[in-house]
Protein backbone atom coordinates (compact mmCIF):
# COMPACT_ATOMS: atom_id res chain seq x y z
CA UNK A 1 0.00 0.00 0.00
CA UNK A 2 1.24 3.66 -1.09
CA UNK A 3 0.43 6.23 1.29
CA UNK A 4 -0.26 10.08 1.02
CA UNK A 5 3.74 11.22 1.28
CA UNK A 6 4.10 9.42 -1.53
CA UNK A 7 1.00 11.44 -3.42
CA UNK A 8 2.07 14.28 -1.84
CA UNK A 9 5.76 14.36 -3.65
CA UNK A 10 4.04 13.77 -7.05
CA UNK A 11 1.84 16.49 -6.42
CA UNK A 12 4.49 19.11 -5.47
CA UNK A 13 6.53 17.77 -8.31
CA UNK A 14 3.91 19.07 -10.65
CA UNK A 15 3.15 21.48 -8.80
CA UNK A 16 -0.32 20.54 -8.43
CA UNK A 17 -3.43 20.25 -5.75
CA UNK A 18 -5.72 17.74 -4.57
CA UNK A 19 -9.12 18.09 -3.72
CA UNK A 20 -11.19 15.06 -2.30
CA UNK A 21 -15.02 14.57 -2.30
CA UNK A 22 -15.91 11.87 0.16
CA UNK A 23 -19.02 10.13 1.23
CA UNK A 24 -18.51 6.73 2.62
CA UNK A 25 -15.21 7.82 4.04
CA UNK A 26 -16.63 10.72 5.77
CA UNK A 27 -13.24 13.06 5.65
CA UNK A 28 -11.05 10.07 6.33
CA UNK A 29 -8.72 10.35 3.28
CA UNK A 30 -8.64 14.47 3.82
CA UNK A 31 -7.71 13.37 6.76
CA UNK A 32 -4.43 11.48 6.05
CA UNK A 33 -3.40 14.02 3.72
CA UNK A 34 -3.94 16.71 6.26
CA UNK A 35 -1.57 14.58 9.11
CA UNK A 36 1.10 15.27 6.98
CA UNK A 37 3.12 18.62 8.02
CA UNK A 38 3.19 20.58 4.59
CA UNK A 39 0.14 19.05 3.42
CA UNK A 40 -1.18 22.74 2.54
CA UNK A 41 1.26 22.90 -0.84
CA UNK A 42 -0.70 20.06 -2.19
CA UNK A 43 -4.17 19.83 -0.55
CA UNK A 44 -6.66 22.36 -1.32
CA UNK A 45 -9.61 20.97 0.43
CA UNK A 46 -12.22 18.59 1.00
CA UNK A 47 -15.41 18.00 0.66
CA UNK A 48 -17.54 15.69 3.21
CA UNK A 49 -21.10 15.22 1.02
CA UNK A 50 -22.42 12.35 3.16
CA UNK A 51 -26.05 13.46 2.20
CA UNK A 52 -27.24 13.40 -1.14
CA UNK A 53 -28.28 17.04 -0.85
CA UNK A 54 -24.98 17.59 0.42
CA UNK A 55 -23.82 16.24 -3.25
CA UNK A 56 -25.96 18.31 -5.24
CA UNK A 57 -25.37 21.75 -2.86
CA UNK A 58 -21.57 21.25 -2.58
CA UNK A 59 -20.69 19.25 -5.81
CA UNK A 60 -23.08 20.18 -8.00
CA UNK A 61 -24.15 16.50 -8.65
CA UNK A 62 -27.87 16.58 -10.77
CA UNK A 63 -30.36 15.02 -8.51
CA UNK A 64 -31.51 13.22 -11.19
CA UNK A 65 -28.77 11.10 -11.59
CA UNK A 66 -28.99 9.94 -7.72
CA UNK A 67 -32.39 9.46 -7.82
CA UNK A 68 -31.92 7.33 -10.95
CA UNK A 69 -29.06 5.33 -10.39
CA UNK A 70 -28.39 5.98 -6.81
CA UNK A 71 -26.22 7.75 -4.30
CA UNK A 72 -23.77 4.45 -4.61
CA UNK A 73 -22.85 4.60 -8.50
CA UNK A 74 -20.28 5.48 -11.26
CA UNK A 75 -22.08 8.76 -12.74
CA UNK A 76 -22.57 9.67 -9.35
CA UNK A 77 -19.06 8.98 -8.04
CA UNK A 78 -17.79 10.99 -11.42
CA UNK A 79 -19.65 13.47 -11.05
CA UNK A 80 -18.40 14.34 -7.74
CA UNK A 81 -15.15 14.25 -8.99
CA UNK A 82 -15.64 16.65 -11.61
CA UNK A 83 -17.72 18.77 -8.62
CA UNK A 84 -14.81 18.94 -6.52
CA UNK A 85 -12.26 20.07 -9.40
CA UNK A 86 -15.07 22.25 -10.56
CA UNK A 87 -15.36 23.81 -6.56
CA UNK A 88 -11.79 24.10 -6.12
CA UNK A 89 -8.06 24.85 -7.37
CA UNK A 90 -6.97 21.55 -7.73
CA UNK A 91 -6.12 19.97 -10.53
CA UNK A 92 -6.51 16.83 -8.73
CA UNK A 93 -9.33 15.24 -7.37
CA UNK A 94 -10.71 11.62 -5.65
CA UNK A 95 -14.52 11.06 -5.03
CA UNK A 96 -15.78 7.86 -2.89
CA UNK A 97 -18.82 6.72 -2.63
CA UNK A 98 -20.23 3.61 -1.19
CA UNK A 99 -21.93 1.28 1.64
CA UNK A 100 -19.79 0.85 4.03
CA UNK A 101 -22.07 -1.34 6.36
CA UNK A 102 -23.12 -2.99 8.32
CA UNK A 103 -26.67 -2.16 6.50
CA UNK A 104 -27.84 -0.67 3.63
CA UNK A 105 -26.41 -3.15 0.86
CA UNK A 106 -28.70 -4.85 -1.55
CA UNK A 107 -27.93 -7.96 -3.87
CA UNK A 108 -26.91 -5.64 -6.64
CA UNK A 109 -24.49 -2.93 -4.09
CA UNK A 110 -23.10 -5.87 -1.20
CA UNK A 111 -22.07 -3.68 2.03
CA UNK A 112 -18.13 -2.76 0.73
CA UNK A 113 -19.33 -1.69 -2.54
CA UNK A 114 -17.01 1.69 -3.24
CA UNK A 115 -17.63 3.57 -6.22
CA UNK A 116 -14.33 5.55 -7.05
CA UNK A 117 -14.35 9.26 -9.94
CA UNK A 118 -10.87 10.58 -10.45
CA UNK A 119 -10.20 13.73 -12.08
CA UNK A 120 -6.25 14.29 -12.80
CA UNK A 121 -5.41 17.16 -15.19
CA UNK A 122 -8.85 17.41 -16.99
CA UNK A 123 -9.35 13.21 -17.79
CA UNK A 124 -12.24 11.81 -15.92
CA UNK A 125 -12.11 7.90 -14.60
CA UNK A 126 -13.87 5.72 -12.27
CA UNK A 127 -14.13 2.10 -10.61
CA UNK A 128 -15.80 0.28 -8.38
CA UNK A 129 -14.14 -2.04 -5.81
CA UNK A 130 -16.12 -4.47 -2.96
CA UNK A 131 -13.61 -4.42 0.32
CA UNK A 132 -14.43 -7.45 2.87
CA UNK A 133 -14.92 -6.63 6.60
CA UNK A 134 -16.59 -4.49 8.80
CA UNK A 135 -17.20 -0.70 8.41
CA UNK A 136 -14.11 0.75 9.56
CA UNK A 137 -12.08 -2.44 7.51
CA UNK A 138 -14.24 -0.94 4.65
CA UNK A 139 -13.70 2.64 4.91
CA UNK A 140 -9.86 1.84 5.75
CA UNK A 141 -9.51 -0.36 2.46
CA UNK A 142 -11.31 2.82 1.01
CA UNK A 143 -8.75 5.40 2.04
CA UNK A 144 -5.66 3.00 1.32
CA UNK A 145 -6.78 1.99 -2.52
CA UNK A 146 -7.86 6.05 -3.19
CA UNK A 147 -3.83 6.45 -2.31
CA UNK A 148 -2.67 3.58 -4.41
CA UNK A 149 -5.40 4.33 -7.54
CA UNK A 150 -4.40 8.37 -7.49
CA UNK A 151 -0.66 7.26 -7.73
CA UNK A 152 -1.33 4.87 -10.73
CA UNK A 153 -3.30 7.66 -12.61
CA UNK A 154 -0.37 10.61 -11.86
CA UNK A 155 2.09 8.03 -13.06
CA UNK A 156 0.10 6.97 -16.12
CA UNK A 157 -0.53 10.87 -16.96
CA UNK A 158 3.13 11.45 -16.75
CA UNK A 159 3.80 8.82 -19.74
CA UNK A 160 1.55 9.80 -21.89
Amino acid sequence: MRDAKELAAALVDRGWMLATAESCTGGMIAAACTDLAGSSDWFERGFVTYSDEAKTELLDVDAALIHTHGAVSEVVARAMAFGAVRHSRARVSVAVTGIAGPSGGSKDKPVGTVWFGFMVDGRLTSEVKRFDGDRAAVRAATVAYAFDALLLRLAQETET
